[in-house]
């Protein structure tokens, strides 16, 4: 696990620093040039989102997202000076929505802090790019019918609660992700890995801290 972690640390500090484009190139390359990362120090809280001070959490939120089922991207300042700002809440909960179901529930807030703290620590990084939302809130319908087409959708999904999303970040491994969120210590990470030019995804919950492979 340690040899893993090491690993990935490496991939993704050459993501960062712009050598390596795409997270399955960045893999292959990764392990054929073990000369080149053997040079380079991985930051040592890569995977440790408790090193940050009260500064990171108490400047303004900005999230970016993207949902690629939809083909929409919302970039909103969200959250300042300790308050929501409300008209941008309920932008990032009509971008959260069923996209198939057609239709939009209220997202937890913790959710939103999650997804913006994710993306605020990569950026320490010169990682930049949107996050992508592969599902938010779900109806029971659309849930029912990803457990009928043998997507994994748990019964009592809290999707359906507008409390988990599947996430990615592009060039970004999910197994290095996955391992960030688990930092945060908000919730319920699910890591599910895919042999595909996309690669997996993240489920990132507000429910108990647990963690899976799916």
């Amino acid at each position: 696990m340690h040899n893993r972690r090491q690993f990935l640390k490496k991939s993704l500090l050459l993501t960062a620093s712009g050598l390596l484009i795409g997270s399955r190139p960045l893999l292959s390359v990764a392990q054929d040039g073990d000369t080149k990362t053997n040079k380079l120090m991985p930051p040592p809280d890569l995977f440790d989102a408790q090193v940050l001070d009260i500064d990171f959490w108490l400047k303004p939120r900005t999230l970016d997202l993207i949902r690629p089922a939809s083909g929409e991207r919302t970039k909103l300042l969200y959250w300042k000076d300790g308050e929501m700002i409300d008209s941008a809440y309920q932008q990032f909960c009509h971008i959260l929505r069923d996209v198939h179901g057609k239709k939009s529930a209220p997202i937890d807030p913790k959710l939103l802090e999650t997804l913006w703290a994710t993306q605020a620590f990569i950026a320490r990084f010169g990682m930049t790019k949107p996050l992508e939302v592969l599902s938010g809130y779900r109806t029971l319908e659309s849930n029912k019918r990803l457990r009928e087409d043998g997507i994994p959708a748990a019964r009592k999904s809290l999707h359906l609660e507008g409390k988990a999303a599947d996430i990615r970040i592009g060039d970004l491994h999910e197994e290095v992700l996955g391992e960030l969120i688990q930092s945060f210590k908000q919730g319920g990470v699910g890591f599910y890995f895919r042999a595909s030019s996309r690669g997996g995804w993240i489920h990132t919950d507000t429910g108990l801290q647990r963690s899976w492979k799916g």
